[in-house]
This record gives structure tokens, sequence and C-alpha cells, in this order.
């Protein structure tokens, strides 16, 4: 199959808008013709403002010729995740009664971005309330992998990834809980960074709907991008406090620890709990022998956790009483009935109803192994300085749009509840570890394949600077085949 013109990453637009090679009117008109060439097909955007994007593209043209540049982003199209509020654009997070959902100020990530001077083209896919690893809803339909649109581009990020996969957008902005970042990244051969929790903020983010006003625990917002060094300069525009604790504190990142090539290195490339397949494995291994190849050592036997299983049950505990609370009262009424019948093995779905039903008592308890298991990762961060580990452990499934207890997943030969996928994304996630998924070469089965780069605690710097050493020994993004050009 043929391949379409590589577009340029967002830090190549963006020196082509500083050197006047190219103009924000161009860019976003070229985004929007890919628009109208991939998405009849591959549905990754739900919501387009053509006129508002050519608008803002014009004055910011208008600026540039007179001296005046916004920030680091002047003149730059992005897409918006739609669990985010983009002003006078609907904001569903996948949800029909949320349809005519229009909010009236952007999400503070969204503020950021267009402080920064990105124009926002539109919003892209999520399934419903974005909890799902795929990406589809009642709403607005399925979203496709362009590398196989009969296979899914992972969830909940999944439109967003279809969008910078087929050079819709150069960057984006997502949200991250068991892997909704980085599995999509994986999926379709794109790049993400979710970060430690706190320091990107979460307000306006719809949590399943508008008006959150805390920080929920585990989630983060994060960028998706084609390459490391755009996950980089997204970071930097991202990050810091919102609101009346911008006026306490500031946040400065620690550097990264040295250079890429002579950082501490762990591989955990594989587990019982979560086997993976041959075909990701390949990639993986391939992707440690070429850094080996360019001088970096990598340990193959470290582990950072004494018991990964029970952190995996941990996070789930978490995470289910964490979205108990925008349960309808019925939903959250008939989970505490199901509580009452405990299942006679554990699973990640089967552990749902007593983790929606779970007393107050409970969820601190889980908190209280919760910061042991951070305690843990703390520790094997003092001997190492990344670890190196799958995204998931298969290339992109199938569509499956069943209910969730009817889905399984074929790990190690056998089958698997659904979310059992979900342990290589979820363990950095309920450490609070900063974790970058780059794409490592494409599998036998003509998939793409991702590695997550896991750093210390707010050493995102550190776990960017590696990603981008994986990124150069593996090759990096490429265009899925195919495609219009």
């Amino acid at each position: 199959m043929s391949r379409p013109p590589a577009p340029p990453p967002a830090t190549a637009l963006l020196a082509a808008l500083r050197t006047g090679q190219a103009t924000s009117e161009a860019l976003v008109e070229a985004a929007l013709a890919r628009i109208a060439a991939v998405n009849p097909a591959l549905n990754a955007v739900v919501a387009v403002d053509a006129a508002g994007a050519l608008a803002a593209a014009r004055a910011a043209d208008a600026a540039a010729r007179a001296g005046r540049r916004t920030g680091p982003l002047h003149g730059l199209p992005v897409t918006i995740k739609d669990c985010f509020e983009v002003a006078g654009l609907p904001a569903t997070n996948g949800a029909p009664e949320l349809a005519g959902h229009f909010p009236a100020q952007h999400a503070a990530v969204v503020e950021r971005l267009v402080a920064a001077g990105a124009i926002v083209l539109g919003k892209t896919n999520v399934p419903l309330y974005s909890h799902d690893l795929q990406t589809f809803n009642a709403l607005h339909g399925v979203t496709r992998n362009p590398w196989d649109p009969a296979r899914t581009p992972g969830g909940s990020s999944g439109g967003a990834a279809v969008a910078l996969a087929t050079g819709i957008a150069a960057l984006e902005v997502g949200s991250d809980l068991a892997g909704s970042l980085r599995i999509p990244a994986h999926a379709t051969g794109v790049c993400a960074l979710k970060p430690s929790p706190g320091i990107v903020p979460l307000d306006g983010m719809l949590w399943p709907g508008p008006g959150l006003r805390r920080q929920p625990d585990l989630v983060v917002a994060g960028p998706l991008a084609r390459t490391v060094a755009d996950l980089g300069l997204a970071l930097d525009v991202l990050a810091g406090p919102s609101g009346a604790a911008g006026a306490a504190w500031r946040l400065d990142l620690p550097p990264a620890r040295g250079p890429a090539r002579a950082l501490r290195v762990a591989a955990w490339l594989d587990d019982p709990l979560c086997p993976v397949d041959a075909a990701v494995a390949e990639r993986l291994e391939a992707t440690c022998r070429a850094l080996e190849a360019a001088g970096v050592a990598v340990d193959r036997g470290a582990r950072p956790l004494a018991d990964a299983g029970a952190a995996f049950r941990d996070f789930f505990q978490l995470m289910y009483g964490e979205m108990a609370a925008g349960f309808p009262e019925g939903v959250y009424r008939a989970f505490t009935r199901a509580a009452r019948s405990p299942p006679a093995a554990w699973t990640p779905l089967a552990a749902m109803p007593a983790g929606v039903a779970q007393a107050h008592r409970d969820w601190l308890a889980a908190s209280e192994r919760q910061a042991a298991v951070a305690a843990e990762w703390d520790a094997f961060f003092s001997g190492y300085d990344v670890l190196l580990a799958p995204v998931a452990p298969t290339t992109a499934l199938p569509h499956d749009h069943r209910p969730f207890e009817a889905r399984t997943v074929a790990l190690g030969g056998r089958e698997h509840a659904y979310m059992q996928q979900a342990f290589w994304c979820a363990l950095p996630t309920v450490g609070g570890m900063p974790a970058v998924a780059v794409p490592v070469g494409v599998a036998r089965d003509g998939l793409p394949v991702g590695m997550q780069v896991v750093g210390p605690r707010l050493g995102e710097r550190t776990a960017l600077a590696f990603g981008a050493l994986v990124e150069e020994v593996a090759g990096g993004w490429r265009p899925p085949p195919g495609l219009p050009a």
C-alpha cells in the first residue's frame, strides 16, 4: 500500500510559521481539507469550527506580520478531546444527554493552549463518559483505526489519536486514567504523555458531566503528538497551578537526570498477570537491543513492585470508588445491590460492584495501600532512572461494542476480562508516575506498537529525554498506509 507524505510535527510547523514559510490560515485550510478527506471513513473529529478557526488564523497571521506573537504555539491548529470544554463548541463527553451543552468558557488546558497562540479546529471523539478502552458512543458513532478500520484506535482518547495519526492536527490534549492517552497512542502509532498527578489542571473537564471542581483520584490531563519533542513543547504550555493556587506556588519540574544514553534503564517487558503477545514482544525486545547497540545498559531483571497484582486490584478499587460519585442514583443503587453477592473470583469487572459500594473507610484503606505502592516506585527510582514496559499486551483490537461484561481479551492463550489489558498502564497510574508512550515500529500483523517509558514522580523531563532516544533508535512515528495524500 502506498504511504502519503508525512505531515510535519508541531515544532516544524511552528518554525515555518516563525520564518514566514507558512501561514496559519494555510495550516488551518490544510487541516480542514484533511478532515474532509479522512474523517468520513474514520470519524475522529465530531465538531468543527471552520469559520472560527479561519478567523483566528487570519488574526494570528496579521499579528505575526505586525511583530506580535501570542506565545510558543502562535498560529498552530489543534484539536481537543471532547471531555474538555471549549467555549462555543458542544462538550458532550460522548453522552447524548449532553448534546446541547455549549460551555461559555474554555477548560483550563484549552485556555492555556489558546493563550499560547493555538487555534482550536474542533473536538475529537470519545466513548460514553470517556469510560472505555474503545471509542464509540450513541451520539457520534464509532471511531476507526487508520491502520485498519476494522480495529479500534483504543480509548478513551481514540479520536484524538486518530486526528494525529492522519495528520489532521499536530497537537492534542486528552485525559488518562486506565491508559486513555497511552493505549490510543500505542494503537495508532503516535506519542502521548501521562503526567504526574496534579501538575496539569483539570478545571473544565467533564467527569462525567460539567461542573467538576476538584482533582479526581488518579485522573490526569496530558498531550498527544506525533513526536516526543512536541510532547515536551505542550507540557511547557499545559503544566502549572491554576486558579487561586497560582498565587501561592509555581511549578518547576526537575531537569532530566542526565544524558539519555547515560541513564539507568530497567525493562519489564512481560508478566504472567498480563502476558504480552509475541508480535508486541518482538518489537519491544528489538527496541531494547537497538538501545543497547546505542550504548545504553538495559537491566531486564528489575521490578518496581513486590506484588503487582495487589497494586492492580487497588487501582480498580480506587477507580470504581471515584467513578461512583458521578453515577445516577439508580445506577449506584443497582451496584450496591449487586455488591451483596461477592464474585467467586476477582476480575477487573467483577470487582466493580464492591468498588462502587465501598465504605469511605475501605476507600481510605486502599488509598493507604496506594501510598505504599508509590513509595515502592520511589524506591525503585532511587536505583533506576526510567522503566521500559509495554503500553498494552496486544496490538489494536477488533471493534467490540458489546457490554463490558460480554467482552474478553485473549492473553497468553486464554481469555481474560477485557480490562485486564489496562494492567501495564494502571501500575504507573496507581503509583503516580509519569509515563511516555512512544511508537517503536510495526508488528508482524501490520499494526503499530508503542513502548511505555515510565519516569520517577515529577520526572517528566527524564521520561521525555529517554523517550526521544527510544524514538530515535526505533524510527518514531510513521503515517498509516493507504490514507489519501
